[in-house]
């Protein structure tokens, strides 16, 4: 038996004994391991498909106008929302209409535990006033308001990021009538992954410099 596992010769005349543990425990925890591991994404990636088979039913008449989609990603779900209903040019002020579409997406998310992200973001035409000095503190703005929103519906706080992206990613290059370049949507992202904690970086690890 020893020789089978272990594939070394023994000399029968030799007094000594090889007892050999074959692998097949620490395979077996393995892959119990893996299923378990696989088991937990099976199931945030059926809670991901309820929470966007949700939205779609809240969002479904501005769906079916065109005005917003619903992308599922290997990140998690992402809520395109034209920026154009969203909010006036050059304000920060949700249009009175979409108030209740988007508590109806908060009320979705409120008894999830996805961490969400909120874009905000403008058109190419520059803003200079008090309350917004450029572009970026208008979206920025933008995102934090649905944000707020967001969290005086109840979804907890700290599953919130507000992120502004100015004109820097507009959806087409083509420029309009007027002059202006089209508008990113405003993008609502359900993140499926619960982010990692970082690990400082010891300053004694780093590779010496090259002389």
């Amino acid at each position: 038996m020893s020789t089978a596992f272990r594939n070394v010769p023994i000399n029968s005349s030799s007094p000594m004994q090889v007892v050999v543990t074959p692998p097949i425990i620490a395979v077996q925890k393995q892959n119990v391991a893996a299923k378990a591991q696989e088991a937990i994404k099976q199931k945030q990636r059926d809670k991901m498909r309820n929470v966007a088979k949700d939205i779609l039913e809240v969002m479904a008449p501005l769906i079916e106008q065109g005005k917003v989609r619903v992308i599922e990603t290997s990140r998690g779900v992402t809520i395109e929302i034209n920026d154009s209903i969203l909010f006036s040019p050059g304000q920060a002020l949700l249009q009175p209409a979409l108030v209740k579409a988007m508590r109806s997406i908060a009320d979705v998310l409120v008894p999830t535990d996805f961490p969400i992200t909120i874009e905000g973001h403008t058109d190419n035409v520059p803003i200079k006033t008090p309350q917004f000095p450029s572009n970026w503190e208008l979206s920025a703005v933008r995102a934090t308001t649905v944000l707020r929103l967001f969290a005086d519906a109840g979804v907890s706080p700290d599953r919130l990021t507000a992120i502004g992206f100015a004109d820097t990613r507009p959806v087409e290059p083509n420029i309009l009538a007027d002059g202006a370049g089209a508008e990113s949507p405003g993008n609502i992202l359900i993140d499926s992954a619960v982010p990692e904690k970082g690990k400082e970086v010891d300053l004694q690890a780093r590779p010496a410099p090259t002389p």
